[in-house]
């Protein structure tokens, strides 16, 4: 099959930015709703709307996707109208979180639905970097495309910060670090998120790498009492984030904790960033690089992609 034959329609963000590293972009015919990078895939016909209204605060946000999973309903609907207009040949898909995008079942589903085309179904399941080469290297193989070149670039740029960080604990305490991604009710972040922190020269201190995001007890933050408090929650960009986590910075015991006495508080873009495990997942690491040892990394992400709360 050439590229020109080639029609992809990418129900995950992760997999749109993926594909276009990839120089996949133009086989790209359809996407998520929640696919916004790079900006030329904007233009594509949209496949998929959520269930929920995610401009409400977040513990509304959290109720209403509890409700729609109690009743067993996704919380993304897939257009299948579309899709059957756009005849796929590949969808790719995920099979990490429910909450996140739409699910693997859903996507058979609608598959065994298309009467014009059956696309082949590619689907994502990263928890940790290792994966996510491994997923380049997978999508790479399926169109037959060159994954050698982004893999080695990818791969240079962790090693670079790995080895800036490689002797710090040797000489100085490294910080306790908590990775808030979620605000009502409070939940650390999972997954590839610890490792980053320890690539970075962090101590993750809530969160298993490789493992699902837990929900965490204000009290537990209270009396593990972290050096820097990072606030990435899932979905919301810089400006949400502010206010969430402002929201946490009202409560009274807030002033006893070290990261917001010595001004270590610290709010990202999860969205495009940390919550995203495609290629800017190494941007990713090296905006935590710049947070937690500013005095070692300055990259230029900050007030970008980062800010003191």
């Amino acid at each position: 099959m050439t590229n020109g034959d080639v029609r992809i329609v990418s129900l995950i963000p992760s997999g749109t930015e993926i594909l276009a590293e990839l120089g996949l972009l133009d086989a790209i015919v359809g996407r998520s709703h929640e696919c916004d990078f790079p900006p030329e895939i904007l233009d594509r016909p949209i496949c998929t709307q959520a269930r929920l209204n995610s401009d409400t605060s977040s513990g509304k946000i959290h109720d209403q996707v509890n409700n729609l999973l109690q009743s067993a309903l996704s919380i993304y609907q897939i257009k299948i109208d579309v899709l059957e207009k756009l005849q796929p040949t590949h969808i790719v898909t995920q099979d990490q979180c429910d909450v996140c995008a739409v699910t693997l079942a859903d996507v058979e589903k609608a598959v065994a639905t298309l009467t014009h085309s059956s696309p082949q179904i590619i689907s994502l399941q990263p928890n940790v970097l290792k994966d996510l080469w491994a997923d380049i290297e997978r999508v790479a193989n399926v169109f037959q495309v060159n994954s050698q070149y982004l893999l080695e670039n990818l791969e240079a740029r962790v090693k670079i910060v790995e080895q800036k960080t490689k002797g710090l604990s040797q000489i100085e305490h490294l910080p306790n670090v908590a990775c808030i991604e979620w605000t009502e009710p409070l939940m650390v972040a999972a997954n590839w998120i610890p490792e980053l922190v320890s690539l970075a020269g962090g101590k993750p201190i809530f969160g298993v790498t490789g493992q699902p995001s837990a929900s965490l007890q204000w009290e537990m933050l209270l009396a593990t009492n972290p050096d820097v408090i990072i606030f990435m929650p899932c979905g919301l960009d810089l400006n949400r984030t502010r206010q969430e986590a402002q929201l946490l910075a009202h409560r009274p015991d807030w002033q006893k904790i070290h990261a917001n006495q010595s001004g270590r508080v610290y709010i990202v873009d999860g969205n495009s960033y940390f919550n995203r495990p495609g290629p800017r997942l190494i941007d990713s690491l090296e905006i935590m690089a710049e947070i937690l040892h500013p005095e070692i990394f300055e990259y230029g992400y900050k007030g970008k992609t980062w800010e003191p709360l």
